[in-house]
């Protein structure tokens, strides 16, 4: 195991759904967190309907994962598949699955279903390319 996760835990909320390292989860309940995640600070989880983040996946600073959208009145389960990563300024609306060992771009606008092993940037996000082996190896 690398040094990154040897220490790793299951984050705890305090009672405003904000954890030791700055990232906040609305209705804490429904989420469920796989092992080896690393959510970045500032980050923020609405989990009304469920959001579901597998094991080794990244999500970087100042991300929004929505189950429920007050704007547009979308809702649904949130599935972030093993190994995905979430550059820093994403946005997941309700609904969206992102697929095993798929990297989304920083800043990118997640408004549909993005398949596993792919590069997928934008406003809304789009797929630039399959992903190589190399590129989707799990950094344990």
């Amino acid at each position: 195991m690398s040094k990154r996760f040897r220490d790793w835990r299951v984050p705890s909320f305090d009672q405003r759904g904000l954890t030791e390292w700055n990232w906040m989860c609305r209705h804490p309940e429904n989420l469920a967190l796989g092992r080896y995640v690393d959510i970045g600070a500032f980050t923020f989880i609405n989990a009304k309907h469920g959001v579901k983040i597998e094991d080794y996946v990244q999500v970087g600073s100042h991300c929004s994962i929505y189950s429920l959208s007050t704007i547009d009145n979308k809702e649904g389960e949130v599935l972030i598949r093993t190994n995905a990563k979430l550059g820093s300024h994403c946005v997941v609306m309700p609904g969206v699955t992102i697929g095993a060992n798929s990297i989304i771009g920083a800043c990118s606008f997640v408004d549909k279903n993005v398949p596993g092993n792919v590069l997928a940037v934008g406003v809304p996000v789009r797929i630039l390319r399959q992903l190589t082996p190399e590129e989707t190896k799990i950094e344990s």
